[in-house]
């Protein structure tokens, strides 16, 4: 192993592997490896520019047994960044220490270098390269050593029960509900960025922590350290950017359903809310729409004057968003064109089709800036020239028919090494152009994000979950996860998305408790596909806007007088709390805070704070307790430290103990922090 000080930063060569490991930011290093002589460039999600105050590099030499059992000197590297140190033994093998404590270290186990009285003889290193035959690229195996008691939290969204993911396997892969944002915050104090978009694969296990990347060119990490997760969260949003601050007019309701068929059934409803006295911030305008996919426009014979229907929506204050899929039909007026372009997806094998859903369609490459120039132009000309406020990318994943990534190729290369990025480059085709207009913040509504996505103006929501009190529970811990993965805009499909009956009572109660739920996250936000599926279509065409089928009405007073009255009363809750939650956006703007906290990140002293999923705390001051099973009326609540205020009777508790509180159909338990 030669080491090199370049410039403050350390660089290792040894058997035609290049490791850099460098300051970035306050208390963080960046760790690059690869098995060329430079590095590809790429800063990924770490697109803010920091200042480093120099880091300190020591290159010594220890003592070292050799082979005939004789004492000879081997070098080692240290780089010292604040309270963060980094040091690579003579093999490579690289440990990290918060305040001289080891907090992470590579797992090597091979005859000469291993720091472990574990076996040897395994061959296993630190950093595996594989070179994929035919390719450029390698697939990469890195493992660390494992810390049995350490909890680990961030990284997206998955859909299931696990909110502490030690344990886990996650997969590297965007998929319609799962969303990969690869930063890690660790109980023991230091939080974790994967900084490389290819497709792969995490263990969090008990023996070893394993990443995965199936097609990449370089490695590429960012490991932070601090005492708390908040501070954690600080360190990496400024390296990675800051959420702009949301604006107060888009903090109420926000109505949807799949689908308004006609700009008069979006007028109707609009109007309908403004009788009921009930404001409305924003509607939302679904999919098929359009007359194909990628033609981009509205289909006149169902909207015939957008620029009028808009027109009387802002009189109302009402915003509108409208859905743009990244998907384009064959049939499709500008298929020839950008496919002759090369502004589509590629097929490394077979037939030129991503995707399958009501059409032969191809997905955009929005990698390649030509096509996120093309994209706009067509929107901008049929969207939002006529006053559209903002873009429903929705599959923005994208959503492919198989997800065979290995099958598909963009501007930037193979799937499988740059995929996870799609969304975000999918989200900067609208963002780059509306963030020009003075004073315009950007606010766009995604179906995925990865890493630094907080910075493109997205609203994220869970994707296309069933309605279902198990899927329910489950977005509890994807919203506190995505948070802690640094995405503080995030929403669900109040009710899940899949109804088969709107009708049924379990699931109107499901509906209330996701709806109370709602209210106390960062964007109340109606919508779902509602069954029965047997209101007739608008005409015979198997294309356009009236062809495709419509779900039952979806706006509050949809599901009876009893309902509309807990759904108002909610409403007015979230209306009384304007001035609180613009704080809490303010708090995402300036240090990464979400505002859907986990219990531990208000109260990172209190043990019992890291084992609790499925109770919350909606900024510094409300307790939230969901109700997340069918008929229960009645749920144990934990109380941290100091004084808490029972919202429903206004009674006060003392903290460091768990309540039971009663939680009829009307109430979901909330406590309020006492000063």
């Amino acid at each position: 192993m030669k080491f090199v000080n370049d410039g403050g930063a350390l660089v290792c060569c040894r058997n035609g592997e290049k490791l850099k490991i460098e300051a970035w930011g306050s208390d963080s290093l960046r760790v690059r490896a690869a098995m060329a002589p430079e590095f590809t460039g790429n800063d990924w999600a770490l697109t803010e520019t920091v200042e480093n105050n120099g880091a300190q590099v020591l290159i010594e030499e220890e003592d070292h047994w050799a082979g005939d059992g004789t004492i000879d000197k081997r070098e080692i590297a240290t780089i010292i960044n604040g309270r963060i140190k980094a040091v690579v033994n003579f093999a490579g093998v690289i440990s990290f220490y918060k305040d001289d404590k080891l907090i992470l270290r590579e797992y090597f186990r091979f005859y000469d270098g291993t720091l472990s009285k574990e076996s040897r003889c395994l061959k296993l290193v630190n950093r595996e390269w594989k070179g994929i035959i035919g390719g450029s690229e390698y697939s990469l195996n890195l493992k660390f050593e494992s810390n049995k008691n350490e909890k680990i939290f961030g990284m997206g969204q998955y859909q299931q029960d696990c909110m502490d993911l030690k344990g886990c396997v996650l997969e590297l892969a965007q998929r319609n509900s799962q969303i990969s944002v690869p930063f890690a915050v660790s109980s023991m104090g230091y939080g974790f960025l994967w900084n490389n978009p290819a497709v792969g694969r995490v263990t969090f296990g008990k023996n070893y922590t394993e990443w995965i990347a199936r097609a990449t060119k370089e490695m590429d990490y960012w490991i932070t350290v601090s005492d708390t997760p908040k501070q954690i969260l600080a360190n990496y949003t400024s390296v990675t950017g800051h959420a702009a601050m949301f604006p107060e007019d888009l903090m109420g309701l926000w109505q949807c359903k799949l689908r308004y068929r006609t700009q008069d059934e979006v007028l109707s409803v609009a109007r309908q809310y403004q009788k009921e006295g009930i404001k409305i911030d924003q509607i939302v305008i679904d999919f098929f729409h359009w007359t194909l996919q990628g033609d981009w426009k509205f289909d006149k014979k169902y909207w015939p004057d957008p620029k009028a229907m808009v027109d009387e929506l802002h009189a109302m204050g009402i915003k509108v968003i409208v859905s743009v899929w990244p998907s384009v039909d064959r049939k499709s007026e500008n298929f020839g064109p950008m496919m002759e372009r090369g502004l589509l997806i590629r097929t490394e094998r077979g037939a030129a089709q991503t995707y399958d859903y009501q059409g032969d369609c191809v997905e955009i490459d929005p990698f390649n800036p030509e096509t996120r120039k093309y994209i706009w132009e067509v929107c901008k000309k049929n969207y939002y020239d006529y006053g559209i406020d903002a873009f429903w990318l929705d599959n923005s994943e994208p959503d492919y028919g198989v997800y065979d990534f290995e099958n598909y190729r963009y501007y930037n290369g193979p799937a499988l090494s740059v995929s996870n990025i799609y969304p975000q480059m999918f989200s900067r085709a609208f963002y780059d152009e509306m963030a020009k207009e003075e004073g315009k913040n950007v606010v766009n509504l995604l179906r995925c994000a990865w890493a630094g996505s907080q910075k493109y103006g997205n609203v994220v929501w869970s994707g296309d979950v069933p309605s279902t009190f198990e899927a329910f529970a489950d977005q509890i811990q994807c919203g506190l996860n995505m948070g802690l993965a640094g995405i503080p805009w995030w929403t669900t499909d109040i009710g899940g998305f899949m109804t088969d009956d709107v009708n049924d009572e379990d699931f109107r109660q499901l509906l209330i408790r996701w709806y109370q739920f709602a209210v106390y996250s960062p964007v109340l936000r109606m919508h779902g596909d509602r069954g029965p599926y047997n209101i007739p279509p608008l005409d015979e065409r198997d294309w356009g806007g009236g062809y495709l089928h419509t779900g039952q009405p979806n706006e509050l007073w949809s599901y009876g007088e009893d309902n509309y009255a807990i759904m108002k009363k909610y409403y007015d809750i979230r209306i009384s709390m304007h001035d609180y939650i613009r704080s809490l956006y303010e708090e995402a703007h300036t240090n990464g805070s979400p505002l859907l906290r986990a219990m531990f990140y208000e109260f990172p002293e209190d043990k019992k704070c890291w084992e609790l999923q499925d109770q919350y705390m909606f900024g510094n001051k409300y307790l939230i307790a969901p109700i997340l099973h069918l008929n229960e009326w009645k749920r144990d609540v934990y109380l941290p430290a100091g004084k808490w205020k029972l919202t429903s009777t206004g009674e006060i508790f003392d903290g460091g103990c768990t309540i039971s509180v009663d939680a009829p159909i009307d109430y979901m338990p909330v406590l309020e922090k006492q000063a």
